[in-house]
């Protein structure tokens, strides 16, 4: 079954590549992202020497003599998985947003307002005060339990708008979401206050980090990025039309609240892994998908894969950030997104005011 998901995927993408130009820069830019974060650190590298390294570990073709074994080692070892990590996270990340944006109409949207990132952080603060080690997990019980916590927590949601609102609208999922991230945030606030002493190891969780994250995280998060990804585009059309309002949706023939529930699960599916591997990282679910409207427009069928370009890339970028800055030390991922997020989102909420102003006095001027 992963291997059929694997294939739509791949399928899905070179296609797209094919008809869509800016796709296909776009994964060159991407590309060339990675190389560089993988060649920039402590002790810089040349461009040229991570390729051939890359190479080398991939196709076994000869490496040449004047490349250290050391910067074999630092490539290979620890930046290369750590960038891919980066991309593959901000990648599921800008999916989910792109997808939470569209179903429930609201630029807004992101997948940690349906409480991922709390339920999240919440079996994470759990895992750490007790200091429990599931069997045969050892080191992985921590995002695991993350991963865990975070799924049920939008599963609770989906169900609980089910059930006070049957057509699952748009501010019914939203509200349910706030309200129930508010109270999973305000048992981690109290555990903290209870456990001071794991209060510092809860927040780094909660700031997100790359660090130490070797090949074993990647090949943890690609089942799930994989499932996830074919999921979406399988529901690509529906989205399209989702996007013009529930009652056209419905005379379409599309069921708009079995739709919402499976994209939702998508979405805990891809962000439920990402937090888990990473830790909350936010604001890259709400930027790269504006930005990839802007770029391949509003049909899903390019949006995604422009969304999940976008937002790795982004990963990336401050990823490098967190750890050049302060070199040798590091600065949490978290907060280098939120430096640029938090201004954008001021700037997406008071662009809307604007754009729905000027639209309410254009209608006032054409009934005049």
């Amino acid at each position: 079954m992963l291997l059929i998901f694997s294939g739509i995927v791949y399928n899905y993408y070179i296609g797209m590549c094919l008809k869509n130009k800016k796709i296909l820069i776009g994964i060159i830019i991407s590309i060339s992202l990675i190389i560089i974060a993988a060649s920039l650190g402590s002790s810089s590298i040349n461009f040229i020497d991570t390729i051939k390294i890359t190479l080398h570990k991939i196709f076994r073709l000869p490496l040449s003599e004047n490349i250290d074994p050391k910067d074999v080692s630092i490539v290979w070892l620890l930046r290369l998985p750590r960038v891919l990590l980066a991309f593959l996270v901000g990648g599921s990340l800008a999916v989910s947003g792109a997808v939470c944006q569209s179903i429930l109409r609201n630029p807004l949207a992101s997948p940690y307002i349906l409480g991922v990132s709390s339920g999240a952080s919440l079996g994470a603060g759990l895992i750490i005060i007790g200091g429990i080690s599931l069997p045969f997990l050892g080191g992985f019980s921590l995002p695991l339990t993350g991963f865990i916590f975070g799924l049920a927590t939008v599963f609770f949601v989906a169900a609980f708008s089910s059930r006070i609102d049957r057509s699952m609208s748009n501010n019914t999922i939203i509200l349910c979401g706030m309200v129930l991230s508010l109270f999973l945030n305000a048992l981690l606030t109290t555990l903290s206050a209870v456990f001071s002493d794991d209060l510092r190891r809860i927040a780094l969780w909660q700031m997100g980090s790359f660090a130490m994250r070797g090949w074993t995280y990647i090949i943890l998060l690609l089942p799930f990025l994989v499932i996830g990804m074919a999921g979406i585009f399988l529901y690509t059309k529906e989205m399209d039309i989702l996007s013009f309002g529930d009652d056209q949706a419905k005379s379409a023939g599309v069921e708009t609240g079995s739709l919402r529930k499976i994209l939702l699960a998508l979405c805990a599916v891809l962000t439920g892994a990402a937090v888990a591997l990473s830790g909350v990282i936010g604001f890259v679910d709400l930027i790269a998908p504006h930005a990839a409207r802007r770029i391949a427009g509003s049909r899903h069928k390019y949006l995604i894969p422009m969304s999940s370009i976008l937002g790795g890339s982004l990963m990336v970028c401050a990823d490098l950030a967190a750890r050049t800055i302060i070199s040798p030390s590091e600065l949490p991922v978290g907060a280098i997104t939120a430096l640029i997020g938090a201004p954008f989102f001021a700037w997406v909420y008071f662009h809307r005011g604007s754009s729905q102003k000027n639209i309410k006095h254009r209608e006032k001027n054409v009934k005049s």
